[in-house]
């Protein structure tokens, strides 16, 4: 029965696992290339790609030589993304206040 099973279903399955390697994949691209894309407000220069647990800090006006804020920054390309666990923990630190 197993073997009837995996028959009928393999192709199918094995589709939607390329399907969503691929849009992970093409976030994962997203993310190292938006700080260059029209809507990125911040300078690229200022941009750092770290990519784990967040994208991005953005040390906003060093690039002029006067450094007006820092800026993390997590892309999300998804509709459906949400902060892992590990994000939310740095959002949370960084909303406390407990960054030196």
């Amino acid at each position: 029965m197993y073997e009837l099973w995996r028959q009928n279903f393999e192709k199918r399955i094995r589709k939607d696992a390329i399907r969503k390697s691929e849009r992970v994949i093409k976030g994962k691209i997203t993310e190292h290339l938006i700080s260059f894309f029209p809507d990125f407000i911040y300078n690229p220069k200022d941009a750092r790609f770290i990519g784990s647990p967040i994208d991005f800090i953005v040390f906003d006006g060093l690039s002029d030589g006067e450094l007006r804020q820092i800026i993390f920054i997590e892309v999300k390309t998804g509709k459906t993304a949400s902060l892992s666990g590990r994000e939310r923990q740095v959002r949370d630190c960084i909303a406390n206040r407990n960054v030196k």
